[in-house]
C-alpha cells in the first residue's frame, strides 16, 4: 500500500499562487496514477486534476482549468499541484490520492490510496 503525505497549502489572497506538494512512499509510485481532489466544508469531495504514470496524460476539472497545473517527478516520489490565480471558491482541504491502474482518472472511486489532506484557504 502507497502512503501519501501532502504538503503546501495555506492562506492566500484572492489572485495570489500556491504549490501543494504530495510525497508517496510504499507501492511503486511511478506505475501508479495520482490525483488531486478537495473538500470544502458542507460539500462532496470533488476531482481536481489526475495525472497518468508517465505525466503524459491529464485531466483538469472546468473549474481549473487554465489555473492549476499538476506535474509530477517519478525520482522524487512526488506530485504537485501548482495553483495559480487563486479564488475564494477555491478554499477547500486538498488531498492526494494514487490509483493502481496508471491512468489520469477522475472518479473518486478509481483511487485505493488516500493522504490526510491539506487546507487551502483563499481570501478575498
Amino acid at each position: 500500500q502507497v502512503q501519501l503525505v501532502e504538503s503546501g497549502g495555506g492562506l492566500v489572497q484572492a489572485g495570489g499562487s500556491l504549490r501543494l506538494s504530495c510525497a508517496a512512499s510504499g507501492r511503486s509510485f511511478s506505475t501508479s496514477g495520482m490525483g488531486w481532489f478537495r473538500q470544502a466544508p458542507g460539500k462532496a469531495r470533488e476531482f481536481v486534476a489526475a495525472i497518468g504514470w508517465s505525466g503524459c496524460a491529464t485531466n483538469y476539472a472546468d473549474s481549473v482549468k487554465g489555473r492549476f497545473t499538476i506535474s509530477r517527478d517519478n525520482a522524487k516520489n512526488t506530485v504537485y499541484l501548482q495553483m495559480n490565480s487563486l479564488k475564494p471558491e477555491d478554499t477547500a482541504v486538498y488531498y492526494c490520492a494514487a490509483d493502481s491502474v496508471g491512468t489520469a482518472r477522475m472518479r473518486i472511486s478509481d483511487y485505493n490510496a488516500w493522504g490526510q489532506g491539506t487546507q487551502v484557504t483563499v481570501s478575498s
